[in-house]
């Protein structure tokens, strides 16, 4: 694969104002929320639905939106220099699209901190959140922060780079995967009587969590097979292990949906009787 050709390389030019992205980015998600999602927006969206929610609900309610709306906007800015870093042709110092200013590193580092504050945000905001969630975003948050931290010590990490970039690959897949599931909790907050209706999408992010938990392991070990040489010791003993316990949460999130997808039959078949 491409990924075992890129050099040992800075991440961007950007990685020192690393902290200065991530508070302007929590400052972004703050005037968002407040401001337009509970300003006004989700009342007008919903109406009463969300104005008698209680506040536990509607505390996730809002984060679903924010966390939802944050992985479509990373998805769509950083989908190309993801895919061209990792799989075609291009490396972090690579002009993003022709720019003479701007490279793949300056919008991958960008995209990581926001996915990073989104956790950050919803480990903060969330008033009630599963331990299982909590460790899958603590672990999130701080690998994501690490492979950053790494690249400023390139003459004694030899495997920052790679490590960087699968990173990257752990991140496309979380955000691909685990779209649906905010849909569809939003879904579920807005439509609870529709018992049909919520079956199928149960179902559906059931089977799209675990399909996308199984093609994160093949193709994240197919990698990291694929640099064996080029890994330390302590990456090839902490990466399959950090992924398992990743794989196990996401399998977690997807037995939950298969519950609420049996919750649901359970109550189409009352009704029915």
């Amino acid at each position: 694969p491409h990924i075992t050709h890129v050099p040992l390389q800075s991440i961007s030019a950007l990685a020192p104002f690393s902290a200065l992205i991530i508070s302007v980015i929590f400052v972004v998600y703050f005037l968002i929320r407040f401001y337009f999602l509970e300003g006004f927006l989700l009342k007008k969206l919903y109406g009463e639905i969300y104005t008698q929610m209680n506040e536990c609900t509607r505390r996730g309610f809002v984060n679903h939106h924010i966390a939802g709306a944050t992985k479509i906007l990373i998805l769509i800015i950083a989908a190309y220099p993801f895919v061209d870093v990792a799989f075609v042709h291009a490396d972090l110092h690579t002009p993003f699209a022709g720019s003479k200013y701007v490279t793949m590193g300056d919008i991958l580092i960008v995209a990581a901190q926001m996915l990073i504050a989104m956790y950050v945000f919803e480990l903060f905001y969330r008033p009630k959140i599963s331990p299982v969630s909590v460790g899958h975003h603590i672990g999130t948050i701080i690998i994501g922060q690490a492979a950053i931290a790494i690249n400023f010590r390139l003459a004694w990490e030899k495997d920052a780079t790679i490590e960087f970039i699968l990173c990257t690959v752990w991140g496309a897949f979380d955000i691909i995967s685990e779209f649906l599931p905010h849909v569809s909790i939003i879904l579920y907050r807005v439509y609870p009587e529709s018992h049909h209706f919520l079956r199928r999408i149960f179902a559906i992010s059931c089977i799209t969590t675990f399909t996308g938990t199984i093609l994160e392991t093949i193709v994240t070990m197919w990698l990291f097979g694929s640099l064996w040489t080029r890994w330390t010791t302590a990456f090839k003993v902490t990466t399959p292990m950090l992924h398992t316990l990743f794989a196990a949460a996401q399998l977690w999130g997807s037995w939950n949906f298969y519950r609420m997808y049996q919750r649901q039959k359970r109550m189409i078949a009352e009704e029915d009787r």
